[in-house]
């Protein structure tokens, strides 16, 4: 087991440093850079700049050499600790742009994680159990529903519903009071007072896609013979569930823990938008927007250790609950 562990993590840190190099190469590919996008909009004003300024501005980001030298120059900082600036915001640190919205962003993500698995096995597993009755059914009415509804529109309909029919807003994660305002109890309260709509937002499609393979998975083990002659055995039929067909049953949703957790944190990022969170995922898209290379370098490279760590768990879970998967 050890052995095995030792080789995923090496293997992790391999693919870590290939995607690096390949998502910033993707980054720095569109036309112009961040001082392009800075000309174009004091350009709007009617100011103008000279080459020479250009080129200036250019040497100053370090924007003047190859796509190669700057990756280099940013992954040998990053190594150290040091993420470079941010270009668009005022030339702030990126370590410190991430790190004020890295807690809230791993709470959402974690939150909506759990919420996704605790809904989604209890449901699936009853409606194996009770196949082509009304709760499956229903289950699988608005397992559908959450599968085609994409949870941006969600989120507006969330917004629109709450505001008209309450009158209040329920976008970001405090209150207006709360938001600047120092940790307290009553800030706590205040966050876990609107962590709900974001959660289930973000967490219901993920939802209802674990829900139809938890069910289609426990439906084929509950008809295997190994379930038959458990049962004429006289195995009690939670027993019977608990111990075997459920632990089997589990083995694909495990699997996708390696692609739940970086889709949450990426996909979030429009629900993010929508319900002013104060997560990475709206900062990604501004970066992405205003072409700010080293703070969207920094983003994209933590969603790729979010895959790559979902993955490598996934594998321990997997080597966990089957126990014929061999560690060679």
């Amino acid at each position: 087991m050890a052995g095995y562990v030792a080789r995923r993590f090496c293997y992790m840190l391999l693919l870590l440093l290939f995607g690096s190099m390949v998502s910033f190469l993707v980054i720095t590919l569109p036309p112009g850079d961040y001082v392009s996008y800075y000309v174009a909009r004091i350009s709007t004003n009617g100011a103008s700049v000279s080459e020479e300024d250009l080129a200036g501005l250019r040497a100053m980001y370090g924007l003047d050499q190859p796509w190669y030298i700057q990756y280099f120059k940013w992954l040998i900082r990053f190594l150290q600790g040091d993420l470079g600036r941010s270009f668009s915001w005022n030339n702030q640190p990126v370590s410190q742009l991430i790190w004020e919205r890295l807690p809230m962003t791993i709470v959402v993500a974690f939150g909506s994680l759990v919420v996704t698995y605790v809904i989604a096995i209890p449901i699936g597993v009853y409606s194996a159990v009770r196949q082509y009755s009304l709760p499956d059914y229903l289950a699988t009415f608005f397992g559908f529903i959450g599968l085609s509804v994409p949870p941006f529109l969600l989120a507006l309909v969330v917004m629109m519903y709450a505001n008209s029919t309450f009158g209040i807003s329920i976008g970001g994660l405090y209150s207006p009071e709360y938001d600047q305002a120092p940790w307290s109890a009553a800030k706590v309260a205040d966050l876990l007072k609107h962590l709900p709509v974001p959660l289930v937002v973000i967490g219901l499609g993920g939802t209802a896609h674990l829900i139809r393979t938890m069910r289609a998975t426990l439906l084929d083990e509950l008809r295997k013979p190994y379930v038959q002659t458990a049962r004429a055995k006289g195995v009690e039929e939670w027993e019977l569930l608990r111990t075997y067909p459920v632990r089997v049953a589990l083995v694909p949703i495990a699997a996708t823990i390696g692609w739940a957790l970086p889709a949450i944190f990426s996909g979030s990022i429009i629900v993010g938008i929508v319900l002013n969170l104060p997560t990475i995922g709206p900062l990604l898209y501004s970066a992405l927007t205003t072409e700010d290379l080293f703070l969207a370098a920094s983003t994209v490279m933590i969603s790729m250790a979010l895959t790559l760590v979902g993955t490598f768990l996934s594998d321990i879970l997997l080597v966990i609950l089957d126990p014929r998967i061999q560690y060679s």
